[in-house]
């Protein structure tokens, strides 16, 4: 049996719909800004039950328009130290100062604890990060945290499809929520992004910016400094069709992640980082103890025919070069996490049989002692 670590799913029904919506926008001649992006905006919307939601062309411009939206020129931004680079990178485009925080190993997110330790005069403002799709449970301690000293909550929901806290959906804790749809996410269009917010201003700025700052789409003048962050109606058909499937989605990922759970139970080996509310299972995160080799276990596990999905993330922020002025601290629960944690293979379509092998492969492999530092 070969196990690969995704799979990307579009039945045959799904593209031909696909096919038959790109062939309208050809035929209409609006490739950009047409009848499917605005199908999208509208349904996303709908989903995360948002009074906005603006379609990008990636996750990480839709983080890049929250922050020159917000002004976070010369400001530090509290974030995660263990994401993935575009959390901080948006801060630096727009000029502001990325202020790496530890986790809690508990959750994969910033905590109270580990933001007040990072909180500076020159605060502007929060990123917090559902990674794998987990929401933390203090995430409305930390929206009053915010709230209380006058700052900003954005949530980076790039793994947050279909997530949600006690009914409430990812994109709705904070003044707004930012989603990617590339091609490894729950729900693809291949590269693509969404904006989710009640907040008129903000909405209005988000389409203003993703099309080169300019009040009127197709007039060549601009007010404001943007760029081309606009979706294309080839994406957005491929995103449409994806959303209508998104609850099959991850309710089949539901199930081979409680399989997971159950087999795993009771392991002094290892520990699932599970979530408190409803998770789109973007990634099943696994930490091993301490005595495992990481590298040799995947390559033992790819040998056996299991080959893991991607960590999230196996190198903090504060350990890439290019972000080496922001790493002035230490980051002791993101080290951890990144030096222990695996992900399990998790998609739709995957069996029940293929996840048990998954697991039957890993315990066995776990107790071998080439894979024991």
């Amino acid at each position: 049996m070969k196990i690969p670590p995704l799979k990307v799913t579009f039945s045959r029904s799904d593209r031909k719909e696909i096919l038959r919506r790109i062939d309208a926008a050809l035929a209409s001649g609006y490739v950009v800004m047409g009848r499917n992006v605005e199908e999208l905006e509208k349904e996303f919307g709908a989903r995360c039950g948002t009074k906005h939601a603006v379609a990008v062309s990636s996750g990480s411009s839709a983080l890049e328009i929250a922050m020159r939206h917000l002004e976070v020129e010369g400001r530090d931004v509290l974030l995660p130290d263990l994401t993935f680079f575009s959390t901080a990178s948006a801060v630096l485009f727009a000029g502001g100062r990325p202020r790496l925080t530890d986790i809690d190993l508990r959750t994969f997110s910033v905590s109270v604890k580990t933001l007040e330790k990072r909180l500076t005069p020159r605060t502007a403002g929060v990123i917090v990060v559902h990674i794998g799709g987990i929401i933390t449970p203090e995430i409305r301690d930390i929206r009053r945290w915010c709230d209380d000293r006058g700052l900003w909550l954005i949530e980076d929901a790039a793994h947050a499809h279909g997530s949600a806290l006690d009914g409430l959906s990812a994109g709705r804790f904070g003044l707004a929520g930012c989603f990617s749809f590339f091609s490894t996410k729950v729900m693809t269009s291949g590269e693509g992004g969404m904006i989710v917010t009640d907040d008129d201003a903000f909405a209005d700025k988000a389409r203003l910016l993703r099309n080169h700052g300019k009040p009127e789409p197709w007039v060549s003048f601009h007010t404001h400094l943007g760029s081309n962050w606009r979706m294309n109606e080839f994406a957005a058909a491929a995103g449409l069709i994806q959303l209508r499937n998104l609850d099959k989605f991850i309710a089949h990922r539901d199930k081979i992640a409680a399989r997971y759970t159950r087999r795993l139970a009771g392991r002094p080996e290892l520990e699932p980082v599970l979530p408190v509310g409803t998770s789109s299972w973007y990634k099943y995160i696994v930490l091993l103890d301490g005595g495992v080799d990481k590298a040799r276990l995947k390559a033992r596990l790819k040998e056996k025919g299991v080959s893991l999905s991607g960590e999230v993330y196996d190198v903090p922020l504060h350990r890439q070069p290019v972000l080496e002025r922001f790493a002035r601290s230490r980051f002791p629960a993101a080290e951890d996490a990144a030096r222990r944690h695996v992900c399990l293979p998790l998609y739709y379509g995957m069996t029940r049989a293929e996840a048990d092998f998954v697991v039957d492969q890993l315990l066995d492999t776990l107790h071998e002692k080439e894979v024991r530092t």
